[in-house]
């Protein structure tokens, strides 16, 4: 059986590693992005059978909504970031320009962070696949990247969340953050990755987001 990393791609497969998957501990995590081990998806081992896509909806989209202002601002950042690395400088400080007014637009956190977690799993659960349905209809490559970049992110924000929520302040106590400058990933570690697991850039694109006390 395989199981596969939803960052960065990486499979695990038992025939190759000798140690069967329900033999790793929990602690395990990703050797290439640092995921766990409980964000892995199993790979369906029938001939033919594509695996799933990361974040892909389970049940058709009913009905529109208009996008929240924190929604456009993630969306544009993402944006400005994929042109960033592509050199459309022009592009870049549009959308960095569009992502800050949407900024400014969002309302102040009541002191829960109740709704932030449920945006992130509404985001892994469907609303990617559905925006990367709407760039592939307009067969716009830069803004596919670009969403595919923020789902990567958004699973590693999940994840984080969620080590959080298990183990609470000791779970994250004394690590060093990561964030990659292009993308967005952010790596739990004392190091950089070599190369970022989800943009590919290397390390020095990394800035030291501090250290949680």
């Amino acid at each position: 059986m395989k199981y596969v990393c939803p960052v960065c791609g990486y499979v695990y497969d038992d025939a190759k590693e000798g140690v069967p998957w329900a033999d790793l501990p929990e602690s395990w995590v990703c050797p290439i992005c640092g995921m766990p081990k409980s964000a892995f998806a199993a790979q369906e081992p029938e001939a033919g059978r594509a695996a799933p896509a990361v974040g892909a909806a389970t049940e058709d989209v009913e009905g529109e909504r208009a996008l929240s202002a924190a929604e456009l601002a993630a969306i544009c950042s993402n944006l400005a970031r994929g042109c960033e690395k592509q050199y459309m400088d022009e592009e870049h400080a549009l959308f960095a320009r569009l992502a800050e007014h949407y900024s400014s637009l969002v309302p102040p956190a009541e002191g829960s962070d109740g709704e932030l977690v449920k945006l992130i799993k509404d985001a892994c659960d469907g609303q990617f696949a559905a925006a990367k349905a709407e760039a592939e209809a307009a067969s716009d490559r830069g803004a596919q990247r670009a969403i595919v970049w923020g789902e990567r992110v958004n699973f590693v924000l999940k994840s984080l969340i969620s080590r959080y929520q298990n183990g609470g302040e000791a779970a994250l106590r004394d690590a060093k953050i990561w964030v990659c400058t292009i993308c967005g990933f952010i790596f739990v570690g004392d190091e950089p990755p070599e190369i970022c697991p989800v943009c590919k850039v290397p390390s020095f694109k990394f800035v030291a987001g501090g250290q949680v006390q």
